[in-house]
């Protein structure tokens, strides 16, 4: 076995931005916002995972949603947004 821990490459979390990359760092603090972080995070997730995986995940979270919206409100709100929706 070797000694030598292998590098990560930047698109596996190792904190190094690809080279070309704009930095996402505000300029005034050196700290990150929590809008640049997000977007970050989002560019990092869309680079391992690909387009396709947004998708996957938002029908999993709409089909989880919709679940805890009906128990909390009832079909009936559903109904009456679908009424207000349908009228613009």
């Amino acid at each position: 076995m070797s000694d030598q821990i292998p590098q990560a490459s930047p698109t596996t979390g190792s904190g190094e931005e690809p080279l070309g990359a704009a930095s996402v760092h505000s300029q005034d603090s050196g700290k990150m916002s929590r809008a640049e972080a997000g977007r970050k995070g989002g560019q990092t997730t869309k680079q391992r995972y690909g387009d396709e995986h947004f998708g996957r995940i938002g029908k999993i979270g709409g089909k989880k949603g919709g679940e805890t919206t009906k128990q909390r409100y009832g079909s009936e709100f559903y109904r009456e947004i679908g009424r207000i929706g349908g009228s613009k």
